[in-house]
Parts: structure tokens; sequence; C-alpha cells
């Protein structure tokens, strides 16, 4: 199976697109992506599985957490993509208010370690500030 096709195997599924949505703001713990999208650990756990499968996401684990983030945007085909969905979500729901109650749950002290940051893959440098919806 070619990357590209794998890249969108990977994305037919509307959760998993929820999912790369979030990430696309920075890393999270898997709790926090499970609390925006109010659906079950294993269902999320199962998401994030064929995502990292299909090359788009990648997790690091800290104590009993697990943080999960974009993959390294080296390749053109996965900046490009990364950046066409970052303007695709933008204006259409469900995701702009997942976007919202991420940034409310960092407010109220969710789990992650990560401050939301803008996608370094739309930037040349890496942004330290909030991200702006």
């Amino acid at each position: 199976m070619n990357e590209l096709e794998k890249y969108f195997k990977g994305l037919a599924d509307i959760n998993r697109l929820r999912i790369l949505n979030l990430l696309l703001r920075g890393e999270l713990c898997g709790c926090d992506i499970q609390y925006v999208l109010g659906t079950s650990q294993p269902n999320v756990s199962r998401h994030l599985q064929y995502l990292k499968n299909s090359g788009l996401v990648q997790d690091r684990r800290e104590g009993y957490r697990i943080f999960y983030r974009v993959t390294d945007t080296r390749t053109s085909s996965r900046k490009s993509l990364f950046e066409f969905l970052h303007l695709a979500f933008k204006n259409e729901e469900p995701f702009r208010g997942d976007v919202k109650k991420l940034r409310e749950a960092v407010n109220q002290g969710a789990c992650t370690l990560s401050e939301l940051t803008n996608i370094s893959v739309l930037n040349t440098t890496r942004s330290t500030q909030s991200v702006r919806a």
C-alpha cells in the first residue's frame, strides 16, 4: 500500500478526523481527546491506533499517560495534507466545537502537559502562542 493510500484510509472516519483536528493544535493526552469527543477510552484508543498505523500520528508514554501528536512533516505530501485539513476543519462543525471544548478543558486544568500551539506544519518556525480558531 502506498503512503497516500494509507493516509486516506486513516482519515476515513469522522472520529479520526476529529482527533486529527485536535492534534493539529498540539500534543495531547489520550484522556483529553476522550473528554472532547465524549466517547469511551477503548473507542479513542482504537481510532488513535488507526491513525498511528496510517503514519499520521505518533505517541509517547510519560508515566501512565500516553501523549499523541501529528507525525513529523518532512514529507511534502504529509505537510500538504495537514495544511489542507487545517483549512478544511477551520469553519466546519463539529471541528470548531471540538477546539472550543478543548480550550475550555485546558483552561480548567486538563491533564495535557503541552500548551496548545499553532501547528508547526503551517509555520516555518514553531509558535508558542495559543491557538486561535
